[in-house]
């Protein structure tokens, strides 16, 4: 079986490998995720305290649903209450806060991201069917090359979503994937065996996949 693409680390407990991995890199931006594994890292974040320079770190978000900011389905309602309520942000840049429609807001997170600095550290997990952020499997925002943010859908996936592309990630310092638990260790399987999912055609200047031995399997 061949590694993934980028470097393979195993880990006993994934969310604390994130955050000590935050805070050796010292971000200056990192784009959040979604699910519960990502929600476990951004606690073990906050536990942190100011081991990271939070008054020096821009927050934006990979992907979103189109759901209100305070619903249980929002990535960033999750992210604000295990850790950016809870740290001095410089800034919070919301994918859902955008526009005042969906296609609005894709092309004004679009601008933003293009205008700002590329960011940092990049958070991803996997899902079941081997996407990452809302990078579906046969839709059709993975043949997008032109654009940073696009919306996007697919039957399988609740609310219609906001995502990064692929060129967004691959403008990235560090894309790090975090992947727990034996729920994802046929994703993991199928990546690793190179089959042509979403999550094994992210590149960037380094990509780190922290993974526990659950997962691996």
């Amino acid at each position: 079986m061949t590694a993934v693409h980028g470097e393979l680390r195993v880990v006993d407990d994934v969310p604390a490998a994130f955050a000590d991995l935050v805070v050796a890199e010292a971000p200056t931006s990192i784009a959040f995720s979604g699910g519960s594994t990502a929600r476990e890292s951004y606690e073990q974040l906050a536990a942190r305290g100011d081991a990271v320079a939070w008054p020096g770190v821009d927050a934006w978000f990979g992907d979103e649903r189109w759901v209100p900011v305070d619903d249980p389905d929002s990535n960033e309602c999750m992210t604000r209450a295990a850790l950016l309520d809870r740290v001095p942000v410089r800034a919070v840049h919301s994918m859902r806060g955008a526009g005042d429609t969906i296609d609005a807001a894709a092309a004004a997170y679009d601008a933003e991201v293009a205008a700002a600095p590329p960011i940092d550290l990049v958070h991803l997990g996997l899902g079941p069917d081997g996407h990452t952020a809302s990078l579906f499997p046969g839709s059709a925002a993975l043949a997008v090359d032109d654009q940073l943010v696009v919306t996007n859908a697919d039957d399988l996936h609740p609310h219609p979503r906001l995502t990064f592309t692929f060129p967004a990630l691959a403008r990235s310092r560090l894309v790090v994937f975090t992947v727990a638990g034996d729920d994802k260790r046929d994703a993991l399987a199928r990546v690793r065996a190179g089959e042509d999912l979403p999550a094994a055609r992210v590149d960037a200047e380094r990509v780190v996949w922290l993974v526990d031995p659950a997962a691996l399997g």
